[in-house]
Order: C-alpha cells, then sequence, then structure tokens
C-alpha cells in the first residue's frame, strides 16, 4: 500500500481494483499523523510533490480525506500548495460563479439533476490537465461525483463496436451548442456566451471562440457554437494507452425518437455522420458499470487527472450539498 512521509493510504468500500497490479481506483489519502492541520496539509503537498505525482498518474485521481480543509479560502491554499498553472474558463460550457481566488462553483444548475461523463473541456485545445474538487458541505443523500478510468472505457467500446470507435478515431467529434445571452441554470451546459467569452462584444467572443476551433454563428442574440472536428479519442504518453478523451455522453441528445427535446448541444462525427443509438446506449451502460461512486464527507478534496479520468455528478436525493472547483493547467 502506497504512503508518504504525510499521508497515509486507507481503503473505502467503493474502489475497484482497475489498474495493473491490482492498485485501486483512485488512491485515498488519510494524514499519516494526529496533529494534522490545513498548514500542515499544504507543506506536506509541497513536500511530497514528486510522489502525489507520481501516484495521481498511477491512479488517475487521489481522495484526500480527514484532512481539516473546512471553507473555500482552505481549499484555494490547498491548491496553491499544488503548484499549478491555473487554467482559465474560456469556452467552457457550464455556468460557474468564482468563489475566492482559484476557487468556482463545480455546476450551477439544479442539484436534483445527473451530469454525464465528460472530460472537462474535451472539446477545446487548451483543456485543464488537472481538476480539483472541495466538499463544503456533504450531501445528505446522493450528489456523488462519480470518476471512471477513460482507458478502460474505450478498451470496452472498441471491443463492443469496433467500427464505431475506429470512425472515432479517423473523423474525430464536432460540437454544436446553442448559447444565448444570459446564463441558463437550469441546463449544465447553461453558459451564455458572454460568460464563455468573458465578454459582451460579439466581435471579440467570436475572435476568442477562433482561437479554441470555434466558429460562432448569430441568430439574434443567440449564438450557435461549432466546435470540431476535434479529436475524440487521445494517446496518453504517461500510460501509454488510448483514452476514450471526449464529452460525447454529455453533449449526446438522445436516440432519434427523443430529438428535438430541450437539450441545448449536440454532437455528430467529425464527417457529419450522426452518432449510432445503439452504440450510446451501451456506453452509458459501460460508465455505470466501471464507474467508482464515494460518497462526499465534509472536507474532501479529490485531485483529478482530466487525461486519464472522466467524471460526472449523480443527482442530488437529500440536501445540502455544495462542491467546488478548480480547473489546472
Amino acid at each position: 500500500m502506497a504512503t508518504g512521509k504525510f499521508f497515509q493510504e486507507v481503503e473505502v468500500p467503493q474502489q475497484k481494483s482497475q489498474i495493473q497490479n491490482h492498485l485501486l481506483f483512485p488512491a485515498v489519502l488519510s494524514p499519516a499523523a494526529t496533529d494534522s492541520s490545513v498548514c500542515v496539509l499544504e507543506d506536506a503537498i509541497r513536500a511530497e510533490k514528486a510522489w502525489l505525482e507520481c501516484l495521481l498518474n498511477e491512479r488517475g485521481a487521489i481522495l484526500f480525506r480527514g484532512f481539516p480543509v473546512t471553507s473555500p479560502d482552505d481549499f484555494n491554499d490547498v491548491v496553491e500548495a499544488f503548484g499549478y498553472p491555473e487554467a482559465i474558463y474560456v469556452g467552457g460550457r457550464a455556468s460557474r460563479t468564482k468563489v475566492v481566488g482559484r476557487v468556482y462553483t463545480a455546476n450551477e444548475c439544479p442539484p436534483h439533476m445527473g451530469i454525464p461523463f465528460h472530460h472537462e473541456m474535451s472539446y477545446v485545445p487548451d483543456f485543464p490537465t488537472k481538476l480539483v474538487f472541495f466538499c463544503e458541505e456533504e450531501p445528505g443523500k446522493g450528489g456523488e461525483t462519480p470518476i471512471v478510468l477513460s482507458h478502460i472505457i474505450y478498451e470496452r467500446m472498441k471491443e463492443k463496436h469496433p467500427e464505431f470507435v475506429a470512425r472515432l478515431e479517423e473523423h474525430g467529434l464536432t460540437y454544436i451548442k446553442f448559447a444565448g445571452d444570459e446564463d441558463d441554470p437550469s441546463s449544465f451546459t447553461g453558459s451564455s456566451w458572454k460568460s464563455a467569452y468573458k465578454t459582451d462584444d460579439k466581435s471579440v467572443a467570436e475572435e476568442r471562440a477562433a482561437k479554441l476551433g470555434t466558429k460562432l454563428e448569430w441568430m439574434g442574440n443567440t449564438a450557435k457554437v461549432i466546435t470540431g472536428p476535434v479529436p475524440a479519442i487521445r494517446f496518453d504518453k504517461e500510460s501509454g494507452r488510448k483514452t476514450w478523451f471526449n464529452s460525447l455522453s454529455a453533449s449526446y441528445s438522445g436516440p432519434a425518437s427523443e430529438k428535438g427535446s430541450n437539450r441545448n448541444t449536440t454532437v455528430e462525427l467529425g464527417n457529419a455522420d450522426p452518432i449510432p443509438d445503439d452504440a450510446m446506449e451501451d456506453l452509458m451502460k459501460i460508465l455505470e458499470e466501471e464507474c467508482v461512486a464515494i460518497p462526499w464527507k465534509k472536507g474532501d478534496v479529490l485531485l483529478v487527472n482530466n487525461l486519464m479520468v472522466l467524471h460526472s455528478r449523480r443527482p442530488l436525493l437529500k440536501p445540502p450539498r455544495r462542491v467546488l472547483a478548480s480547473l489546472c493547467k
């Protein structure tokens, strides 16, 4: 079992043995000493940065549990201790509000709504490589943040739908979103074009979108945001594996019989072919079968390698719940 000078690895029931040598996913670290404090945690992160980096690249995610991280300010200090540059949320699809420093709300859509699996900002070239989540208020029931190793999804989908995966690798994906000029908090992809591109000037928004490989087409004050084709499968150099690096399940608008619903996003293959409904049905099942959903506890900090791991959100069944986030390059 992995351990450092300041940390000890512990086990929780929800972990899975999904990695070579039967290593558990994710890694869960608790204080090695009883006199832990936020300052001790910050110093420990700095002192054991190399070891934590190796552990993150080996496991894909690390849950820090049992440390006295109690406030957004504490969390911001912990994020700063890791020393990763901040990833600016330009072109993002979620409605998010700055809380303090580098700390933001994770997604402001209603908590009873689930959020499908995705790699954060997989539709832009300058996506964050690491995500950090913090549980300020633990859920009464539900509201987990399931995570899953992306290479496992790639391997299982390639086995189940080899032709579809081959087309994904050849053509990539094109994402389409309809963004108004005001945030829509009822949608998990509800950011306005003004919020997404940090401007209320259409021409500036177009310029900033273009730098991300995105085209804006205007319909009054609504922007049709077209991104792609962009890769849907990536090669992770650290692990030497191909990963299911996309936001397909979060952008898919449902089977043909359900299309035309109030979803503001859609996705197609890079050659404009539709996404096969049977492949999506199997993808959703595989994601649920392979994921790990550890119930949040107050003070939890979850560090995620965005290149290796997809994440989602389960509906909140009993309030409260407050999970904050920070994105890192």
